[in-house]
């Protein structure tokens, strides 16, 4: 009978260290996770179909033009600007003009005739602040939207408007998930600039791995510019080839190449500012979104609504401008079905770790920082 207690005694303790071990951040595995996707999908199954969204009144006489800042082909913020300006036209029912410029040198010149069209708003994509500058000052009767440019102190002008979309909280959530799936506890980040602007980025991703996983390396590099792939590659192939096996790319078009290199390497990826996961299935793990769209859409609809209003207008996670491709709304479930199955294993924890850490920036318990406040060193 002892024995049989001495027996019993020792599988306890088993179960328990057993049980110990599972709790672990990185390793949790939550059989309790309801993915929402799958229940807003069951939900979207058994409702009327959807209908197009069209406007109630007419509003082709309001229009606006909207400055990109390279083509269109990025997969990034330039197509996310793009599809934004799209939407605008197809469910607000204004007359809108996407203009596609070669680079820097043909910002200015394209601005200029766009204001000569006089149409009601004008919006600009990452063109210099000292150009937007000047432009809004010389036609102080057009009304300007600047998008993804970077004052050095915030203009007063009342003909334009600015979004600020902040990246630091949705990035810390994409750390997450980079410090609970790696194996090798290196992970990184590839830059286009080290500017204040891709370090919001990178330091929240950096706070999001350190959160889950303590003893992990978040090792960092910079392209030097966001329109060349080849350097993303290049740099991203030194990262994986030293033990990095997750890398954050915050490189516009620069960042193909480092999920080229996750591809060709057999590591892994996270893309940035639009849903890149469908770029390379099973590469790519998820998709820090900068809701650069949403900010195109609301500049218009402003003018619509009549309540435009210039003056920076800042926003992010809990407004819905900057979120993850795994989101409700996207809802892109593309690694579950390409990604490896210890990984894939491990997503219903990785999303419950990440939801339990929304919640908490959203009420202010976890503080994520932001590296356009920090001062440079």
């Amino acid at each position: 009978m002892l024995k049989r207690i001495g027996v019993l005694s020792l599988l306890s303790l088993i179960l328990v260290a057993v049980l110990a071990v599972g709790a672990a951040p990185a390793l949790a595995q939550d059989s309790t996770y309801v993915d929402p996707c799958v229940v807003s999908a069951d939900a979207t199954a058994e409702a009327t179909p959807e209908m197009t969204v069209m406007p109630s009144v007419d509003n082709s006489k309001i229009s606006f033009e909207i400055i990109l800042p390279n083509p269109r082909g990025d997969r990034s913020f330039i197509d996310s600007a793009a599809a934004g300006a799209e939407r605008a036209i197809k469910e607000l029912g204004v007359s809108g003009k996407i203009i596609e410029t070669a680079g820097e040198q043909e910002h200015d010149a394209a601005i200029r005739r766009a204001v000569q069209d006089k149409p009601n708003l004008i919006i600009t994509i990452a063109v210099a602040s000292d150009t937007i500058d000047e432009i809004v000052q010389e036609f102080p009767d057009q009304k300007f939207g600047a998008q993804e440019t970077f004052f050095p102190t915030t203009p007063d002008y009342p003909n334009l408007g600015l979004f600020n979309i902040l990246t630091h909280e949705n990035s810390y959530l994409a750390g997450i998930a980079a410090g609970m799936l790696t194996t090798t506890k290196k992970v990184g980040a590839v830059g286009g600039l080290d500017t204040p602007g891709i370090n919001l980025f990178i330091v929240g991703f950096e706070e999001g791995v350190k959160s889950v996983c303590k003893d992990c390396t978040v090792d960092k590099a910079y392209v030097g510019g966001f329109s060349d792939p080849v350097k993303g590659k290049e740099l991203a192939t030194g990262l994986f080839a030293g033990g990095d096996d997750i890398l954050y790319q915050v490189a516009g078009r620069s960042g193909e190449g480092v999920l080229e290199a996750a591809k060709d390497a057999g590591k892994f990826a996270i893309g940035v500012d639009s849903n890149q996961d469908d770029l390379y299935p099973g590469t790519v793990i998820v998709s820090a979104m900068k809701r650069v769209d949403n900010a195109v859409f609301s500049f218009v609809k402003s003018v619509v609504d009549n309540t435009y209003k210039p003056g920076l207008q800042t926003v992010g996670l809990k407004e819905g401008f900057a979120g993850l491709s795994w989101d409700v709304g996207v809802c892109s479930r593309t690694f579950d079905k390409n990604g490896p199955a210890d990984m894939v294993a491990k997503l219903p924890a990785v999303r419950a770790a990440i939801d339990a850490a929304r919640e908490k920036i959203l009420s202010g318990e976890i503080k994520v920082t932001n590296a356009l406040d920090t001062p440079a060193s």
